[in-house]
């Protein structure tokens, strides 16, 4: 039976102390590696966004405005909601090839690990389902909304709050026993949990993420402008990557991760186990001559299940179009571009013949 609330949410009683115990024993049976609780109070979080905002960092992303301060109330985008169940799932395959290693072959394709295997929404958000319908039999029916990436929640800042980390000069969330590499989602809820304390940072005075953005994109300590981000150019992008980018992208055809590999924390973290991260059709090391060739049909295919399709065919093409000008000029990835030279898409043509142009140039 659901206990019954106290009158003060921010003291909860033994039932919710012992229910938040539960709650984290039953994470870590579903394969989360961690779990914490927070209360809704951003402001100091809703400040940054919108300074963050006004000063149209976000690009194109439309979507990080369009909901005012619902992303940063949670009760007002899920009304009733007190606490929030932030849990960290960690992703980076075991055994597949280091990002920055190839980076020093050009002639391979290179994608951020976290889209090597299954889409995390899904995975995240069935276990979170689980989760909630577990808490459901115990504690009797309750509100709540499961999240994972796809509304307009700050999932990093709440995850801070909740004590899974801190927010790094990246802008990604960092755990000293983890680093940056796992998801994050949430349960927004109305049972009043007790929530725990957040860590303290442990940057110091590195800048090493600073230092090796490779369009200069962190403008500055936790400030990214998302409109130089390689990650936003190959993923939110929809339209023509601006031309001084190009060579800046190197072999990187869908995110970037240059930011995490050289983070020092990053020595602590552990491969995931979990079957849904590993690698399909060969994507972790795959030759960007045979990603060209693709068809739509095999795209959609491979890409089925996976948070790559997002993107759609068109940006795909593009984006390996673009590796392709930065790699060796070789007689295939010549002929792989001629391939594609009067491609039906004006996007896709407009990249292929700004990189055949990049290999006459080289002559």
């Amino acid at each position: 039976m659901k206990p019954a609330p106290p009158d003060d949410p921010g003291s909860p009683t033994g039932d919710w102390v012992e229910l938040a115990q539960l709650i984290r024993e039953w994470g870590r049976e579903l394969g989360f590696q961690q779990l914490g609780f927070c209360d809704t109070e951003l402001s100091e979080h809703e400040a940054h966004l919108e300074s963050w905002l006004t000063a149209g960092l976000h690009g194109e992303m439309d979507y990080m405005a369009r909901h005012g301060t619902r992303r940063s109330r949670p009760a007002e985008l899920i009304p009733g909601t007190i606490r929030v169940i932030s849990v960290r799932m960690d992703y980076l395959p075991a055994g597949v090839q280091a990002a920055e290693t190839l980076l020093q072959e050009p002639g391979k394709a290179l994608l951020s690990r976290y889209a090597l295997g299954r889409d995390y929404h899904k995975v995240l958000r069935k276990r979170l389902q689980k989760l909630a319908t577990r808490i459901e039999q115990h504690a009797g029916p309750f509100g709540y909304r499961v999240f994972v990436d796809s509304a307009p929640v700050l999932e990093k800042a709440l995850a801070e709050k909740a004590g899974l980390g801190w927010i790094g000069k990246h802008s990604n969330l960092l755990n000293r026993e983890a680093g940056s590499w796992f998801f994050l989602g949430e349960i927004y809820t109305d049972l009043p949990l007790p929530v725990d304390e957040p860590v303290s940072e442990h940057c110091g005075t590195c800048t090493r993420c600073i230092d090796v953005c490779p369009t200069g994109a962190i403008i500055g300590p936790y400030r990214v402008d998302a409109r130089k981000c390689i990650s936003y150019l190959t993923i939110e992008l929809r339209g023509s990557i601006p031309e001084e980018l190009r060579p800046k992208l190197g072999n990187r055809i869908y995110g970037c991760d240059d930011c995490q590999f050289v983070c020092p924390w990053n020595r602590y973290a552990s491969p995931s186990a979990e079957p849904d991260f590993q690698p399909r059709h060969g994507l972790d090391a795959p030759q960007l001559v045979a990603l060209f060739r693709w068809t739509e049909a095999q795209f959609l295919a491979r890409t089925e299940g996976s948070a790559i399709r997002r993107i759609g065919y068109e940006c795909w093409l593009r984006n390996i179009a673009v590796a392709l000008g930065n790699a060796p000029g070789s007689e295939p990835v010549l002929a792989a571009l001629r391939s594609r030279k009067d491609h039906p898409s004006e996007l896709v043509r407009e990249h292929v013949c700004w990189a055949l142009k990049q290999h006459q140039a080289g002559t």
